[in-house]
C-alpha cells in the first residue's frame, strides 16, 4: 500500500486525497458533457457540482465518523483529515441528492434529469475513490486463497486484523465495476426514457455493494447480520426497481 506518495518537509501527498481530487476533476469534466441532457447552463452545472461536492464530502465523513467513532474519540481533530481516507459513500450520496434537490427547485430545473446526468460522473468519481482506498489500505477485504489476493504491509490495520493473510482486493472490485457501469449509464442517457439511468444506478450499485460487502473485512455488522451499507442497500434496491418501473411507463425519451 502507498498511503503517502511522497513527502517534502512537512508536506505529504496522500494517495487517497490525490485520487479523490482526480475523481472530482473527471466527474466535473463528464458533467460538462452531460449537462445539456438536464438543460443546465455551464454556470448551473458548475454551481450544482460545487453544491454536490460539499454536501457529498460532509455527508460521507459524518457517516464514517459515526460508524467508527472509536477511532476519533481521543483525537477529535482528526475528523477533518479527510485526506487520510474515511468516507462512506452512502452518506455522501444521500446528502448530495438532498442538496441537488434543493438546488433544482431554486433553479427551476428537472431534478430527475439532473440526477440522470450525474449518474455516469458519480460512477467515475467513485471508481477513482476506491482506487484511493486501495492505495490507502482502508476498506479492505476478507482473507482469500485466490491468486490475486493482496497482502498488506506489516503494521497496517488490515495486517493487524488478518496477520499473514492475503485479502480480497474489494476496493478494486468496486472500482472496476463502477468504471464499466459508467459506459452503460452514458448509453442510457442517449437511449432510455427520463429517470431510467438514475433508477438503474440505484439498482446496480445497491446490488453490487451488498454483494461486495460479503467480502469486506473491516465493516462492523448490525446484530451480527448485515453491515450498515447492506441495510441501506436493502432499501435502495427496491426503491430503484419501483422508480425504474415508473419511469419506463411514464418517462419521456430525450428529444
Amino acid at each position: 500500500m502507498h498511503p503517502v506518495l511522497f513527502q517534502i518537509g512537512g508536506f505529504s501527498l496522500r494517495s487517497y486525497g490525490l485520487m479523490a481530487a482526480i475523481g472530482f476533476l473527471l466527474a466535473a469534466w463528464l458533467i460538462g458533457r452531460t449537462r445539456k441532457y438536464a438543460a443546465m447552463s455551464a454556470d448551473q452545472a458548475s454551481a450544482s457540482l460545487f453544491v454536490a461536492m460539499i454536501a457529498g464530502i460532509v455527508g460521507a465523513r459524518i457517516f464514517y465518523v459515526v460508524q467508527f467513532f472509536h477511532q476519533y474519540r481521543d483525537h477529535l481533530w482528526r475528523i477533518i483529515r479527510i485526506d487520510q481516507g474515511g468516507l462512506v459513500f452512502y452518506g455522501g450520496f444521500l446528502l448530495a441528492i438532498a442538496s441537488l434537490w434543493v438546488f433544482a427547485r431554486r433553479q427551476k430545473l428537472d431534478i430527475v434529469r439532473i440526477l440522470d446526468a450525474y449518474t455516469p460522473a458519480i460512477a467515475l468519481a467513485h471508481a477513482c475513490g476506491r482506487i484511493g482506498c486501495f492505495l490507502n489500505g482502508c476498506c479492505y477485504g476478507k482473507p482469500t486463497e485466490l491468486f490475486w489476493g493482496v497482502r498488506y504491509p506489516a503494521g497496517s490495520e488490515a495486517a493487524l486484523r488478518y496477520p499473514g493473510a492475503a485479502l480480497h482486493p474489494v476496493q478494486l472490485y468496486e472500482a472496476g465495476g463502477q468504471f464499466l457501469l459508467m459506459f452503460f449509464y452514458l448509453y442510457l442517457l442517449r437511449r432510455a426514457p427520463r429517470g431510467v439511468a438514475m433508477s438503474c444506478y440505484l439498482i446496480f450499485y445497491g446490488t453490487f455493494r451488498f454483494l461486495n460487502e460479503l467480502l469486506r473485512g473491516d465493516n462492523p455488522k448490525v446484530f451480527e447480520l448485515f453491515t450498515p451499507a447492506q441495510l441501506i442497500g436493502l432499501a435502495v434496491i427496491p426503491a430503484g426497481v419501483l422508480l425504474l418501473v415508473y419511469f419506463l411507463r411514464h418517462g419521456h425519451k430525450k428529444a
